[in-house]
């Protein structure tokens, strides 16, 4: 059994940086991939994945490179 709490544990130093609460799965297989894969077929852009489910808000699906380029233009001010 896993500890509980956040599975990344960020120094104060990086928490200012990457203000999230990070939780990780991993798996064989996740039925989002096919939905993120039909929305990077739409064209030459970054693919971006909506999801909502019912009662819940809506969630945004975006690659890890595409997350931390977004956080790297956020912390330098670009």
């Amino acid at each position: 059994m896993g500890a509980s709490g956040e599975d990344v544990l960020l120094s104060p130093a990086a928490r200012r940086l990457i203000p999230y609460q990070i939780e990780t799965k991993s798996y064989a297989t996740f039925a989002i991939y096919k939905h993120y894969e039909q929305a990077a077929e739409h064209g030459e852009h970054e693919p971006l994945l909506v999801i909502k489910a019912n009662h819940k808000q809506p969630l945004v699906v975006i690659s890890a490179e595409q997350f931390f380029n977004l956080l790297t233009k956020v912390n330098n001010g670009s």
